[in-house]
């Protein structure tokens, strides 16, 4: 009988010693690498809106753009009789296109802002040169806004104005097929 003793007796021992191993190793696996891990874990970025400190309606500014560069011309100032006035080299095989004077410009896209009620915002960028040009490459209508940020100035650019809601949509989709993020859809005011 003191032998089924010392047996029964060294059984429980073993698995006492066998759990407590157990509880060891799942420690070790599970709590010590979430304890000891360099890089905590990071949140995703989360991107918020903060609107206006004024809460309006945003109204577009349209400046007028530049003429360009081939277009503009030095001021002349009068030589002497007997010299040679000097002329400026003329650019190579680039015909001058007549643009509308910037009142007049501006003028227009007033009045089509006025009429249009729907725009879809393209992003805002230091420099809108390449953007610009593909919207004109896709025929499609914008108008630009300056606007100062601590980084620096930059150029909101926005397709539109549309008369509809469905011919802004499908700009949309357009410009996603552009390679552009664009926003919603907003009512132009």
């Amino acid at each position: 009988m003191a032998d089924t003793q010392d047996v029964n007796t060294l059984k429980r021992r073993g698995r006492r010693r066998l759990v407590g191993a157990i509880a060891l190793v799942l420690v070790a696996v599970i709590v010590l690498p979430w304890i000891f891990d360099p890089s905590p874990r990071q949140a995703p970025p989360v991107s918020v809106r903060i609107p206006n400190e004024d809460d309006s309606v945003f109204k577009p500014k349209v400046t007028p753009k530049p003429p360009p560069a081939a277009a503009q011309e030095a001021p002349k100032t009068e030589a002497p009789a007997a010299a040679p006035a000097p002329q400026a080299p003329k650019a190579a095989a680039t015909p001058a296109v007549p643009k509308a004077p910037p009142v007049a410009e501006r003028a227009r896209a007033e009045a089509a802002l006025a009429n249009a009620r729907f725009m879809v915002p393209v992003g805002a960028y230091a420099d809108p040169g390449n953007v610009i040009g593909k919207l004109k490459a896709a025929r499609l209508p914008y108008y630009t806004e300056s606007l100062a940020t601590a980084k620096g100035p930059v150029t909101r650019v926005r397709a539109g104005p549309f008369a509809t809601q469905d011919a802004a949509q499908k700009a949309r989709k357009e410009l996603r097929s552009l390679g552009f993020s664009p926003g919603n859809v907003a009512a132009a005011s």
